[in-house]
């Protein structure tokens, strides 16, 4: 192994265990008092630009996805500043530029964001696909990383990213690993937003709510701040392209977003009012009364694994559908979100054992989760220390 070698793997193995030593410590107290709850800076990053045009859509457009998300970026970024003119709005993109990934976290990290919100178009095979999502950073199951692989993908496009990225490849499935630990400590107050820009894109656009879900996305990865990527709607399907590609579609797409970011922003700096609130502080220091929501579960071990179902603003009955049919479903109030998860194993073997029964019953997307008291740490950090 040459010297340049050598350095590279020190800096991954120095990277990693900070990741799974430190992250876990970090990030976890929104509920924390002072400067780092103002949220005074957002930067807009509209995907893809220049020699990448993003997704063709139907090409029935002379435009694609760069276009859309540049000029719904940029209403964004208007009408924030409009309705906040204290908050500073970095564009990573104003025009039709190619850009690198590692230059569009660059940007967000250089100008000290506290917000960063990429924006894009989805696509699909399946013509017929259409709806919002909003994504955070997370580790997603191997075969459901499509939107990862479409999204990082554009690194190929680089000139020399084996080296930029240090060994990332957007192909493989294990290079995702480093990317979702980077994030976890911003991954709760990423959540609180997107979820707040699905509730809006489906009660106040009337867009088909797909979700808040997970995936190991670059641009979202090397951000020190709360990120999501944002995909409007699919171009493959030909009355949601005509709605993106329209002014009346982007003004709406777009006031959703600035609006989602104001409500973000009062409740980070404590603008809730108490009624109906749950603080994050209640739920870092929940006790066991609070925890269990299903009947007989177990008092949670030390370590803990879990199984996520989903992840909601909405509180819903465990004992309903579509929780009926599971036993030992409890809730987590994490801030005003609601996670919810089924069983307390002790080992991962057990959980691994749960889980295939878990995805059976309707819950296709559940995936295992776990938890040191009331911090969620890696699964492979909670899985050393219960050998």
């Amino acid at each position: 192994m040459n010297t340049k070698s050598k350095s590279t793997a020190l800096q991954r193995l120095s990277w990693f265990l900070i990741a799974v030593f430190a992250l876990p410590y970090l990030g976890f107290r929104p509920e924390s008092i002072g400067e780092a709850d103002r949220v005074q800076k957002v930067i807009i990053d509209a995907g893809h630009g220049g020699k990448d045009p993003g997704n063709l859509g139907t090409r029935r457009y002379r435009t694609t996805e760069k276009d859309v998300a540049l000029a719904v970026a940029q209403q964004t970024a208007d009408k924030i500043k409009a309705m906040y003119p204290d908050v500073e709005v970095v564009l990573t993109r104003n025009s039709d530029r190619f850009l690198e990934l590692y230059e569009r976290t660059a940007i967000a990290n250089r100008e000290k964001g506290d917000l960063f919100i990429s924006i894009h178009c989805d696509a699909a095979e399946n013509k017929s696909a259409f709806g919002s999502t909003t994504y955070v950073m997370g580790k997603n199951h191997d075969d459901e990383n499509q939107v990862a692989l479409r999204e990082n993908s554009v690194i190929l496009m680089e000139d020399n990213y084996q080296e930029k990225y240090e060994g990332f490849d957007p192909r493989k499935p294990e290079s995702f690993i480093a990317l979702t630990l980077y994030q976890y400590a911003f991954q709760n107050q990423s959540i609180e937003f997107a979820q707040t820009v699905q509730n809006a894109f489906k009660n106040d656009v009337g867009r088909r709510d797909r979700g808040v879900r997970q995936q190991p996305l670059y641009v979202t990865s090397r951000c020190s701040m709360p990120s999501v990527l944002i995909e409007l709607g699919f171009t493959t399907h030909s009355e949601e392209e005509d709605y993106l590609h329209g002014a009346a579609g982007q003004d709406a797409l777009s006031t959703a977003i600035a609006r989602s970011f104001g409500a973000y922003k009062v409740r980070r700096e404590r603008g809730l009012p108490p009624a109906g609130s749950t603080s994050a502080a209640s739920s870092s220091t929940a006790t066991a009364a609070e925890t269990p929501e299903a009947p007989a579960a177990p008092a949670p071990p030390t370590v803990e694994f879990c199984i996520q179902l989903s992840v909601s603003g909405l509180k819903k009955p465990t004992t309903e559908a579509p929780f009926a049919g599971l036993d030992a479903v409890w809730i987590r109030s994490e801030g005003r979100l609601y996670r919810y998860l089924q069983g307390h194993y002790t080992t991962l073997d057990e959980a691994k054992k749960a889980l295939p029964s878990v995805q059976a019953k309707g819950f296709a997307d559940a995936f295992i989760v776990a938890y040191r008291g009331t911090d969620r740490i890696s699964v492979s950090e909670a899985e050393s220390l219960t050998q």
